[in-house]
């Protein structure tokens, strides 16, 4: 029997499984990541914890299992999207890499409108200008870390620079570089428009590769580090939710991914790249060859869940504080939350809005707050839903991936908040599984990604909405929807508090 490894480089930690030729996942393991905060809304980590960390995972997923190294015939990634990292001529890294959810470069974007414009904008790289994406994080270096600016050779996207410390080699590819506001989505190329425009040099935009192009072997260094061998094949690998979508088999016209982590996503496949949204929806080339994905984000969706735990039931496992739900009826007695920690994306690109509990009385228990929590995580990825069938999209049938779609009730809530099938599959192992199958492919078990998903994805479950709970979470979302309009001015007065 052969193997491959699937590594997903999150906002927290990495995880690496091991998958055999029948989609069997064989051992998995995972080292978390610690995230720099210098100042509000900045986020930064050290890319050589990642390459360190990742190491160690895959040092212990190889010596746990009893399979021979030269068993494990390939690796892909997945990794975290928008993050920058840059390098100098000798491939040293030059500063901390700036994370997605960091928020520091709103003039920068307001620049990028200024000059190239927000309808030429979007016809280029088919997403409008926010503070999450990579070219306003390198125009933001570029103005005020000059002098590091000049010395940068090239940047990189987190998943690449990783595993250019596994072969030695750069490249991007094209699901992640699509994250960048840099790459034209249509044609698959870097920009000259707008590097010329905003005089971001071509010289370090990396080399673009498909996703599932084979990119080198590991280096004899990182194979006697990781215990693999240096015939290891290793593939580019995709962007996490171009990843989740493959291993949850998102490959056709008609499929459509729910996916809560850090972050929370809801996505379509795309055959077409004229596809418009008018920038409320991201549109990005999809791991898939020649295929595109149109996706809404909420930029807090399990971090709210987690922040909540930590600030007020530290005590609590996860599974103990979700089991509280079944002390609180749906709505929560008239208790909303709204997700926006980090500020929020879809369909709100505003950096400066920030979470809000919106009607608590002394009647309300944890339970209540939990089930608000979990609700307004599931309204706020409902309002992208609504995008896309405002768009003329059908949604009635998602997979849900991630933490979300490992309670029951979680599920069901989002059936019945998304009036839609939610479908669990048998072994969801999120956007590593979608890594482990480009792995696959790469290496000629299958002939496409389609004949993969086959073998891989299986259904396990299905959730189907409860009529009186979808009109009651119906009215319950027209409220929410107001929330943001109606707390927007206070929070822009509220944020020279936040420093």
């Amino acid at each position: 029997m052969e193997y491959v490894i699937g590594a997903d480089l999150g906002t927290s930690a990495v995880k690496v499984i091991l998958v055999n030729q029948i989609g069997v996942l064989c051992g998995e393991a995972s080292r978390p990541f610690s995230i720099i905060q210098p100042h509000s809304g900045c986020s930064e980590q050290d890319p050589n914890e990642w390459t360190e960390k990742t190491k160690e995972a895959i040092k212990e997923l190889v010596e746990k299992s009893s399979v021979e190294a030269e068993q494990i015939k390939g690796i892909s990634f997945s990794g975290q999207m928008h993050g920058l990292v840059l390098l100098n001529r000798e491939g040293k890294v030059l500063r901390n890499a700036i994370l997605w959810n960091d928020t520091r470069t709103t003039e920068q974007c307001r620049q990028i409108e200024d000059v190239i414009g927000k309808e030429r904008l979007l016809k280029l790289v088919k997403n409008p200008a926010l503070e999450g994406f990579t070219l306003p994080k390198l125009l933001w270096v570029k103005e005020h870390e000059k002098e590091l600016f000049e010395k940068a050779a090239v940047f990189l996207l987190p998943k690449d620079y990783v595993r250019f410390r596994m072969t030695g080699r750069i490249h991007s590819e094209y699901s992640d570089a699509a994250g960048t506001l840099l790459l034209d989505v249509k044609h698959k190329t870097w920009s000259k428009e707008i590097c010329s425009g905003l005089g971001i040099p071509e010289s370090i935009c990396p080399e673009l590769v498909e996703s599932g192009a084979f990119v080198g072997c590991l280096t004899p260094e990182f194979a006697a580090e990781t215990g693999l061998s240096s015939h290891t094949k290793v593939f580019a690998g995709g962007a996490d939710n171009a990843c989740g979508a493959v291993g949850a088999g998102i490959l056709k016209e008609g499929d459509a991914l729910c996916s809560i982590g850090t972050s929370g996503v809801v996505l379509t496949y795309e055959s077409d790249p004229v596809q418009e949204f008018n920038g409320n929806i991201h549109f990005f080339n999809h791991a898939a060859p020649k295929a595109y994905y149109s996706m809404g984000v909420t930029l807090s969706a399990g971090q709210s869940l987690s922040w909540f735990k930590d600030v007020f039931a530290e005590h609590l496992s996860f599974d103990s504080l979700i089991s509280e739900l079944d002390d609180s009826q749906p709505g929560a007695g008239g208790l909303l939350f709204t997700p926006y920690l980090s500020g929020e994306r879809t369909p709100h690109a505003d950096a400066d809005i920030r979470a809000s509990f919106i009607g608590m009385d002394s009647s309300h228990k944890r339970a209540d707050f939990v089930r608000a929590v979990i609700e307004g995580i599931t309204f706020s990825l409902h309002e992208s839903i609504e995008q896309f069938r405002a768009g003329g999209k059908e949604i009635s049938r998602i997979i849900s991936i991630g933490g979300g779609a490992k309670s029951e009730k979680w599920l069901q809530i989002q059936a019945d908040i998304f009036n839609a099938e939610i479908i669990r599959l048998t072994s969801e192992q999120g956007p590593a599984f979608g890594a482990a199958m480009l792995a696959s492919v790469g290496c000629g078990w299958f002939p496409t990604l389609e004949s993969c998903a086959g073998q891989f994805v299986h259904v396990k479950e299905t959730f189907t909405p409860r009529r009186a709970f979808s009109g009651r979470y119906q009215e319950l979302f027209q409220i929410y929807r107001d929330v943001y309009r109606k707390t927007k001015s206070l929070n822009e007065r509220l944020a020279r508090f936040r420093m």
